[in-house]
């Protein structure tokens, strides 16, 4: 073949090269729903029984309280039964470099209420509480409105203290690394609580990779990235089923979508 000939077949076969899209994979999803047959549940508490019973009251979610009484939500399903506060996430994946690089677990005390109800936690990572609360109308807590974060490794019907270590003041801030003991972390969870205000209280799964979701306040969630191949999948809520993990098994394709309907009881 001549040369100029050889060239232009070259030319051709870069043109064509460049002009094809590039496919690229990188694991799949698995997205779905998590629902719950049973009722809303609630535990109810009197303001005047804890401390800053004209503070908290302040707080700007509404539904949370009536006149004296303060709701801790323990169970909230939507109208069609999506389950909020759950976690989704895959079990049957070690992956130490994201256990390694996780940055720690934030929650905040806000209006006498921690934030978020639930989350996730890696064994031996931090675990971050910060104070935001001061009420200007109170002489004694001007400077802050204090919150005692007690944490509990939960297991079964056993608990063992973590941490318990009052914030006094606004700004006030924890950090201290949530340590699970045998295997707990594969069948138990974490559990904060305000030792001042029972009614404050979130709830932490622990997790070694980083396929998993909470969902969002319908129940649904989408989990990316996830290598393809059959995998086991643990469904969770703290009040549902006693805090049970809710197995599942799922298929993942390669650039693909895997769907999970998921309904605990």
């Amino acid at each position: 073949m001549k040369k100029g000939a050889m060239k232009a077949v070259f030319g051709v076969a870069a043109a064509a090269f460049l002009a094809a899209p590039l496919v690229s994979f990188a694991g799949g999803t698995i997205a779905g729903k998590v629902t719950y047959a049973g009722k809303a549940e609630q535990k109810e508490f009197s303001f005047s029984k804890f401390p800053n019973p004209k503070f908290c009251p302040k707080n700007p979610n509404k539904s949370l309280m009536d006149g004296d009484k303060r709701f801790l939500k323990t169970i909230e399903v939507a109208k069609d039964g999506g389950l909020k506060g759950a976690i989704v996430s895959v079990v049957d994946i070690e992956d130490q470099a994201f256990q390694d690089g996780f940055k720690g677990t934030d929650v905040t005390a806000e209006f006498c209420e921690f934030l978020p109800f639930s989350g996730v936690v890696v064994n031996n990572k931090n675990f971050r509480a910060e104070n935001k609360d001061a009420d200007p109308d109170d002489p004694k807590s001007t400077l802050g409105v204090l919150h005692n974060p007690h944490s509990f490794v939960v297991k079964g019907s056993s608990s063992a203290t973590g941490f318990n270590i009052g914030l006094a003041k606004k700004g006030d801030k924890l950090e201290k690394p949530v340590t699970f003991r045998g295997g707990a972390e594969k069948q138990g969870f974490y559990r904060l609580q305000c030792d001042q205000h029972e009614f404050m209280q979130s709830f932490f799964l622990p997790v070694w990779n980083p396929y998993h979701a909470v969902v969002k306040d319908d129940g649904s969630f989408e989990i990316q990235g996830v290598p393809a191949g059959k995998h086991k999948v643990v469904v969770w809520h703290p009040f549902v089923g006693k805090g049970k993990l809710n197995e599942f098994e799922v298929e993942v394709a390669e650039g693909g979508s895997a769907t999970l309907k998921a309904e605990i009881k």
